[in-house]
């Protein structure tokens, strides 16, 4: 949204429709027609959140043991996003041994225990978990079950005026339950509620969602669909055209992308932990709409009520008062109080078992005027809290219209956050790769050594920025990028290095896209190569200009951010040299000296930096020939003639000989070099040169 999108009084539900395909669905198995109605589901967010709700059929499969028939329940397993999951995401059970397991239940304190038992029930070793959902649907007698959490539904089971509006709606079709968190017990009172009445098509779970059900795929798809659409339509009934929560207090700030991307790096820098933080901002109309109303302050003391939206965004979001955004003293304070709140409820709502206190930094921040922001580890993570966070702001609208918000009780959110079945989730997870949490910011992005160098950081778990002056070159390495590492991670921002105002626009990038800077490797380049008397001032001038003020821009306009980091292990830049800044080259002063220079001013910004935890290093490349634009121009035509040689084949062979160790240097072997000092592998280290040239006795720096 742009600064000048309107924002509407009232933001209706959307309403779902079919989107079944017969002439796709006639052609498939049963396993297929679960898994293409789990996408139409899953892919529609009118229908359910991402990595929200489970679908499940019962079908007849031959046993691999005795080669007879048996009925197998197919439900989406532990994780997971029913929109995007393939056939590999379901859990497969044995019916008749899940139905068998009630044998082993005497009550509501034994929900974890009935966990335990679901993998003795797997169906031909398959290694898909089960969910905590799988009794809804094995206790169910029905062939085809669908629960999900779309905002309609939530906003129902959200309100005090829910279970009313559940009977307006379908006249007793579909029955109402009380909160009971997801488990063995909420199956069986669903089962039981169920078959005393017989007459309902589905059930409202209060502040959880909607389960029903269906003899085949299609109707089963029609069924869910048909009831979300009819509970939007009667919730955009009641909003109306009126301002929902109670009108605006505080109107959009048209500045607020450019108050966010000032924000952000500092809240990140006042959220210590073992973890850096990583950030996503959003001013989409809910957000805007629900910062500024006047019921502002009310509702998000309550949090969310959703389990999934609460697992997603914590007890509560933190609020700020958009006056005292430039106050330094003022966001420190907040982030504390809002730890020192989390650590009491974590202490009033332990348990004897409960597991250790996690972070206690807030994941949601919201802004009056400005937007939401939300913190996490990871991009993704970050960006789908701000996206529930939205949901939980569509389901408080839709339950404040009819009745009142309820959100979860404290006891039942801490018991869902630190219930042991979660956390041994958690602990199952894979180490993270090394650069989580790190953003990065490189220059010249879409050229060899850059989009290697951005590559070697992706690979490692970075964020980045790819700055470069063709937009169009920047753009095609951005996408390529995306569909390797996902679309989360990359950025792009055409930045030419000696414009001042577009060098600050870059690092704005990163502030907003991602939450600050924590590596910047300097890198835009050219070449030239002329004899003295040849060389015009013009030439002198952009050699400079590029390669020494372009370094210092960048340096400069990212040190603010940099400085915020000290206290969470703090910041690295790399300056891309060249074997020139160390060692006289022919014909090439203007570029040699420049580079020079900017080695130079490495070193200076190392002493800057070091009480701040800014580390400055160098690399230093020779000959980077193959996958290299610059080698691709007038650089290697020049650089050939000076030596006297051929400017084909002949000149990367002169170079291969030239070095020490008769090796090629690629844009990937820099790449490595920009990868050690850009990690916490080189924590102790600052003001050196790493030179990356084969070996050249000229280069060495002592």
């Amino acid at each position: 949204m742009n600064a000048h999108t309107p924002i509407t009084a009232a933001l209706p539900f959307a309403v779902p429709s079919s989107r079944w395909d017969e002439s796709v669905a006639g052609k498939l198995s049963p396993a297929e027609l679960l898994l293409y109605r789990s996408n139409l589901l899953g892919g529609d967010l009118t229908v359910t959140n991402f990595g929200g709700g489970n679908t499940s059929a019962k079908l007849e499969e031959v046993d691999p043991l005795t080669g007879e028939k048996v009925e197998v329940l197919w439900v989406k397993g532990s994780g997971g996003d029913i929109g995007s999951m393939k056939l590999d995401g379901f859990a497969t059970l044995y019916q008749a041994k899940l139905l068998g397991l009630e044998a082993h239940y005497a009550g509501p304190d034994d929900d974890d225990k009935m966990v335990g038992f679901l993998p003795h029930c797997t169906f031909n070793l398959n290694g898909r978990a089960a969910s905590i959902d799988t009794p809804l649907h094995s206790l169910l007698p029905f062939a085809h079950v669908d629960h999900v959490h779309p905002d309609a539904i939530i906003a129902l089971a959200a309100s005090s005026g829910g279970e009313a509006a559940t009977q307006e709606i379908w006249g007793g079709k579909i029955g109402w339950l009380p909160w009971k968190r997801p488990g063995y017990t909420l199956g069986v009172m669903l089962r039981d509620y169920v078959k005393a009445n017989p007459q309902v098509e589905g059930v409202m779970l209060a502040g959880h969602g909607i389960i029903c059900w269906a003899d085949s795929a299609k109707a089963c798809y029609e069924h869910t669909v048909q009831l979300i659409a009819d509970a939007a339509n009667y919730l955009n009934a009641k909003l109306g055209s009126a301002p929902a929560f109670g009108g605006q207090k505080v109107a959009p700030n048209p500045d607020r992308a450019a108050i966010a991307a000032d924000l952000m790096p500092r809240l990140r820098g006042f959220m210590t932990g073992a973890r850096q933080k990583l950030g996503h901002f959003s001013d989409d109309a809910e957000a805007l709409e629900f910062t500024g109303s006047v019921d502002f302050e009310r509702l998000a003391a309550l949090g969310t009520s959703c389990p999934d939206h609460f697992l997603r965004t914590k007890i509560a979001p933190l609020t700020l008062d958009p006056a005292r955004l430039q106050d330094d003293a003022y966001l420190a304070q907040k982030i504390a109080d809002y730890r020192e709140m989390y650590a009491a409820y974590y202490e009033r709502c332990k348990r004897p078992n409960s597991p250790a206190m996690r972070d206690s930094n807030p994941v949601v921040v919201l802004v009056p005027g400005v937007g939401r922001i939300t913190f996490a580890t990871d991009k993704t993570t970050a960006r789908l809290a701000g996206e529930f966070y939205g949901n939980a702001i569509n389901v408080m609208r839709g339950a404040e219209a009819i009745g009142d918000y309820i959100a979860l009780d404290e006891q039942e959110a801490f018991d869902i956050e630190y219930w042991l079945l979660e956390e041994a989730k958690l602990q199952r997870m894979p180490a993270p790769k090394p650069l989580v949490g790190k953003i990065a910011l490189v220059t010249g992005g879409a050229g060899g050594i850059g989009a290697a160098s951005a590559a070697r950081l992706l690979r490692e778990g970075a964020c980045v920025v790819l700055a470069d002056r063709a937009a169009d070159a920047v753009e095609e390495v951005r996408a390529g990028f995306a569909k390797q590492f996902g679309k989360d991670v990359v950025r792009a921002a055409v930045c030419d290095v000696t414009d001042e105002a577009q060098v600050q626009a870059a690092i704005d990038v990163a502030a907003r896209e991602f939450g600050g800077l924590d590596i910047l490797v300097a890198n835009a380049g050219i070449a030239s190569s002329a004899p003295i008397e040849e060389t015009t001032i013009e030439l002198w001038n952009r050699n400079y200009d590029v390669l020494a003020q372009g370094y210092f821009l960048t340096a400069r306009a990212a040190w603010p951010l940099m400085k915020r980091m000290k206290e969470q292990g703090g910041s690295s830049v790399v300056f891309i040299g060249s074997k020139n800044g160390v060692a006289a080259a022919t014909n090439a002063s203007a570029y040699a000296s420049a580079k020079a220079a900017a080695n130079h001013l490495a070193r200076c910004l190392a002493l800057e930096g070091a009480p701040h935890g800014i580390r400055v290093n160098t690399v230093n490349p020779d000959a980077v020939i193959k996958g290299s634009k610059i080698w691709d121009g007038d650089w290697r035509k020049e650089r050939a003639g000076a030596h006297g040689i051929d400017s084909g084949k002949e000149l990367e062979e002169h170079y291969r000989q030239r070095s020490m160790l008769k090796r090629d240097v690629l844009p990937e072997d820099i790449a490595e070099a920009v990868y050690f000092l850009g990690s916490d592998m080189s924590a102790k280290s600052t003001g050196n040169m790493i030179n990356v040239d084969a070996g050249n006795a000229q280069a060495f720096t002592r």
